[in-house]
């Protein structure tokens, strides 16, 4: 009996010592800023690098490509938890090529940023983006929200019960709550997780067109995920899935001319 108490005692212990690890080094766990996804690319869009001052005083880099404010929509980009704003030159270069205007920023914490990451923070990096935008006279009606991974958390939240041209969902999540249970089954991350991002209660708010890419490969987050966000969206609602892209959907020929397509229905 003294034995099995031991054991007991023993397995309870490991598992209260994994959960105060958990929960204190979790967004290290979540957030990682010096991951290099993609390098090496060179940029050949026109852009402007530019400092967002966010409420609680922290300044963001961004990088800011203005085309025709008149004529064409503005894309309001979010990444992801991973990686540097040079890890997305393969799109951005892409962007440079369509009748857009883009501003994407970086998260504090992220490219040089001060700060630490935390999901009332992105909300608030996020909203200090989109005001800058305002602040240059581009209207709400102009502009569409990207977000890209754990970005797409940020953008739907903040394009709930707006007005927004469009939203664009790469590898969206239905939430971290249920990400993080594929991970860690044996956890109660609903109860220690501090970062929810729970997209699939904000994104029946959204009301603008909805544009949904996942690949079906994502050893990430799951392809049911994305198409569970799809399958909630409101209407006007369109989706790219691929049988073959992983988290980081490959930017080819196909996925250009479908989300082409998609910012052309919002003219």
């Amino acid at each position: 009996m003294n034995n099995l108490l031991k054991i007991f005692l023993t397995i309870f212990l490991i598992y209260f010592v994994i959960l105060f690890f958990l929960f204190f080094y979790q967004r290290n766990l979540l957030y990682h800023p010096n991951e290099n996804n993609y390098f090496g690319d060179k940029l050949t869009a026109d852009i402007k690098k530019v400092k967002i001052t966010t409420q609680d005083n922290i300044e963001l880099l961004a990088w800011y490509h203005e085309k025709n404010l008149k004529d064409y929509k503005t894309i309001l980009y979010f990444h992801g938890n991973a990686g540097s704003l040079e890890n997305r030159i393969h799109k951005l270069n892409h962007f440079q090529d369509m009748n857009i205007n883009f501003l994407i920023i970086a998260w504090r914490g992220f490219s040089g940023n001060k700060g630490k990451p935390s999901e009332k923070g992105l909300y608030e990096d996020g909203e200090s983006a989109l005001k800058w935008l305002l602040n240059k006279g581009i209207q709400e009606k102009d502009i569409i929200l990207y977000g890209e991974s754990l970005g797409t958390g940020i953008a739907t939240h903040i394009s709930q019960n707006k007005n927004f041209a469009g939203v664009i969902l790469e590898t969206p999540f239905t939430s971290m709550i249920d990400v993080a249970k594929i991970f860690y089954p044996y956890i109660p991350v609903s109860l220690i997780l501090k970062d929810k991002f729970e997209n699939k209660k904000k994104i029946k708010n959204i009301n603008s067109p909805i544009f949904v890419m996942h690949g079906e490969l994502d050893q990430i987050v799951p392809f049911r995920m994305g198409e569970k966000i799809y399958k909630i969206a409101n209407s006007p609602k369109y989706s790219y899935f691929t049988k073959y892209d992983d988290h980081m959907m490959e930017y080819d020929e196909n996925l250009i001319r479908e989300l082409k397509s998609f910012l052309k229905s919002l003219n």
